[in-house]
């Protein structure tokens, strides 16, 4: 009898059978994950973006390992945690205050609990198909969903959490039109689950400014962008000022832990209690310990070679099947892309919808997964690179991509 429900934890960490064979993972290092029959894949959705460094960085796993030989869970303050927070924030501009969390999704919920708190208002806008985390609030309009095409119906609104619509300035405007109770517009700088559509020029930034004018604060989520695409805030690179951010997944380099930041006085909610906090394992010893150890190392890291080498296999993958008269585009950034089946690629949600091909997406899976590279199977998957990534695996994946091309075009 299976004890573990659907065979794994979290449903979208799922993988099709090849060939009737199970995949599990035996080990992972760098760029790589072994199955347990002993072979060996390259990796591209590296645990959802959490992995940047590669897996099982030996520095990260030293300063975690010297954690818990100091004892894993203290219930009191311990010096890793003011030490994880000072390297955190030291990257963040006027976001000078953090609050560790266990999850990406536990570090919104605050940062939406903390603007309720400092706004005296109820309503959290997030844009619709954006992944904010799964709890029930603000999994409102996940891509996928209905709610997440909105129409020109009623804006939908739940447990206290409405939507709209991205890259649309009017329906921004239309928000704040309808309703005065918004505490907080949180925003992703890519919106990665929706196939790693880009924001329009000029549109985050008129998000910023309408939120501001009607006294709204500005969460950027980012916990799948914060120090993957430099060393920092992905929207402060975009020259936008957000009054909180939430970071995880690449800060900890695999090991559990994310973080809310923000601007001292909005922030002050927290500490003075106004916004209610807790958590057993928030700020542990080893999540400190791997952000320290993480971020020490990302502060030296070329971020442009990183891209460059992404923008190269973006460029191979839309020109090798082109050669086989087939198309693909992509969209994203070159550490973290989607591939698309059409001949340009999506600038909305709503074209997303249209274009999005599962039956091919997942051809594509079992075509490079045969050459030994693991990709996400869903359409709107992404081809994360992490700093292992080197031009000799992207020459790998190349010849790995002109494979699975001629496969797919003899198919």
């Amino acid at each position: 009898m299976q004890h573990l429900v659907g065979g794994i934890s979290s449903a979208g960490r799922a993988l099709p059978a090849l060939n009737d064979r199970a995949f599990r993972v035996d080990h992972a290092f760098g760029p790589y994950l072994v199955g347990d029959d002993g072979r060996r894949y390259i990796d591209t959705a590296l645990g959802f973006g959490a992995i940047l460094l590669g897996h099982a960085d030996p520095v990260v796993n030293a300063a975690v390992c010297a954690a818990i030989e100091r004892g894993s869970m203290p219930a009191f303050a311990h010096r890793a945690e003011e030490e994880a927070a000072d390297a955190l924030t030291a990257a963040c501009g006027p976001l000078t205050s953090a609050m560790f969390t266990n999850s990406g999704s536990e570090a919104v919920h605050m940062a939406c609990r903390i603007a309720r708190a400092v706004t005296g208002r109820g309503t959290i806008a997030k844009i619709a198909a954006g992944f904010d985390g799964w709890f029930d609030p603000v999994a409102l309009g996940n891509a996928g969903s209905a709610e997440a095409l909105l129409g020109n119906g009623p804006r939908p609104v739940r447990n206290g959490v409405t939507l709209l619509r991205y890259n649309d300035m009017a329906d921004v405007e239309r928000l704040f039109q309808e309703n005065d109770d918004i505490a907080a517009v949180i925003f992703e700088p890519l919106l990665a689950n929706a196939g790693c559509v880009v924001a329009e020029p000029g549109y985050l930034e008129m998000l910023q400014a309408t939120a501001r004018r009607h006294g709204a604060l500005l969460i950027a989520d980012e916990v799948l962008m914060g120090f993957r695409s430099r060393f920092g805030l992905a929207s402060h690179g975009m020259k936008l000022n957000p009054d909180m951010a939430t970071v995880g997944k690449a800060i900890g380099n695999g090991f559990a832990v994310a973080a809310v930041l923000g601007q001292p006085e909005v922030m002050a909610a927290a500490a003075d209690g106004r916004a209610v906090r807790a958590g057993t394992y928030s700020g542990n010893p080893v999540a400190t310990a791997a952000v320290v150890a993480t971020l020490e190392q990302l502060a030296k890291a070329d971020y442009e070679a990183l891209a460059a080498r992404g923008e190269r296999l973006r460029a191979r993958l839309a020109s090798t099947f082109a050669a086989q008269s087939q198309q693909i585009s992509t969209s994203g950034l070159g550490m973290v892309f989607t591939p698309w089946f059409a001949g340009e690629a999506p600038r909305s949600y709503e074209a997303a919808a249209a274009t999005i091909r599962p039956d091919k997406s997942l051809a594509l899976h079992y075509a490079l997964r045969e050459q030994g590279v693991m990709t996400m199977p869903q359409g709107y998957g992404r081809l994360y690179l992490s700093f292992a990534h080197d031009d000799a695996v992207i020459e790998q994946m190349e010849g790995a991509i002109r494979l699975a091309a001629t496969a797919l075009q003899e198919g």
